[in-house]
Formats: C-alpha cells, sequence, structure tokens
C-alpha cells in the first residue's frame, strides 16, 4: 500500500450551480466510483476533500447542505474526509501527514475541477514529492468565462461570448501543464488495468 487515491470536491455543491449542466464529463461520478472500487479492492487509502465556504451563503457555505459528498458515492467508515478552504487539499488540512504517516509515495488525483482544484492538489503533490497519477476522465469542469465578462451572467450568456474558453480547451490545457512536468495523465481504464 504505497498508492492512495484522493477524491476531491465531488460534492452537491457544484451539481447545485447551473453552470453544472455544461460539465464536460457527463461520466464523472461513475468514473470516480470506478476508482474508489479499484483503490478499496486494492487496499489503497481513499481519501476525500470537500470545498467549503463558510458564511458566503452560496452552495459551497456549510450551512446549504450541499456541502456533502455527491449521493452516488459514499465515503467508507474508515476513509476520512477532509474540508478546504483553498484550491489545493494540502493546505489547511492533514492531508500531508496522512499521507506521509502511512507511507504513502504515490497519489492519484480525481474530482472537481480539471483545472482547479484537482490540477493544482496534483501540482502540489508534485511539488512535495509524490509521483502523481492524474485521472483526467474522473475529472470534470465547465467553460471559463473570459476574465472581462460580467460576474453574473447566465449559463447562455458564457456559452453565447465568444471570448468563453470551452470546457473541452480548459481539459486539454491542463493535460499539456501537467504531463511530463507535474503528473502522468492516464484515463480511468488504464489505472485500473481494464
Amino acid at each position: 500500500m504505497t498508492t492512495a487515491l484522493i477524491v476531491i470536491d465531488v460534492q452537491e455543491s457544484f451539481r447545485a450551480r447551473p453552470l453544472w449542466q455544461t460539465t464536460d464529463n457527463p461520466a464523472v461520478v461513475t468514473n470516480v466510483g470506478r476508482l474508489v472500487d479499484a483503490a478499496r479492492a486494492a487496499g489503497d487509502p481513499v481519501i476525500w476533500v470537500l470545498h467549503e465556504e463558510p458564511g458566503t451563503g452560496n452552495v459551497f457555505d456549510p450551512e446549504s447542505g450541499f456541502v456533502r459528498v455527491m449521493d452516488e458515492l459514499k465515503p467508507a467508515a474508515d476513509e476520512p474526509v477532509l474540508v478546504k478552504r483553498v484550491h489545493n487539499a494540502f493546505t489547511g488540512t492533514d492531508l500531508q501527514y496522512r499521507l506521509t504517516a502511512a507511507g504513502i509515495r504515490s497519489v492519484t488525483v480525481c474530482g472537481l475541477r480539471t483545472e482547479q482544484c484537482v490540477e493544482t492538489t496534483a501540482r502540489v503533490a508534485s511539488d512535495l514529492g509524490y509521483d502523481v497519477t492524474f485521472a483526467l476522465d474522473a475529472t470534470a469542469t465547465n467553460p471559463i468565462p473570459h476574465p472581462d465578462a460580467p460576474a453574473e451572467q447566465s449559463v447562455e450568456e458564457l456559452l453565447a461570448d465568444p471570448r468563453t474558453l470551452s470546457a473541452a480547451d480548459v481539459s486539454a490545457r491542463t493535460v499539456y501543464a501537467l504531463a511530463g512536468r507535474f503528473a502522468t495523465v492516464r484515463t480511468v481504464a488504464e489505472i485500473i488495468g481494464e
């Protein structure tokens, strides 16, 4: 047992947002579940991470009721659920301590959003000396608005704006940024040997 699966922000908060309809990978929850099942079968630790923004009144505020693992997935009783307030799963949590205490030298990361919390966690893990596998098809993201776009634009306005970066382009950029530098990018099938 030298590898851990880190499941990042696969939480109902994302489904509670209108932007969820633009998710580039509708199979993300199923694919995360496949990784979880494989890790458990191999006896590898599974560590769940949730993002919260207390006091904001948004869907990431714990008071909203959405800061919980997506309903299709269930952490086992012995699997920790860590809570973070930044973009990576290490800062402000005891993730590194847990990995070190368990003798973990490699991690597989998956979850939401591809370019944000999952990529940032992969980069930090690499900087900390872990061998990182980035499970691309067990991540998902959305189109990203241009920096000059109105903050409260609708999904329709986002998609109609020619300056919007498509979710496919976001994922492709993540692969280019991580592969061979911070992580090995693989599919779920490659990771679990299907």
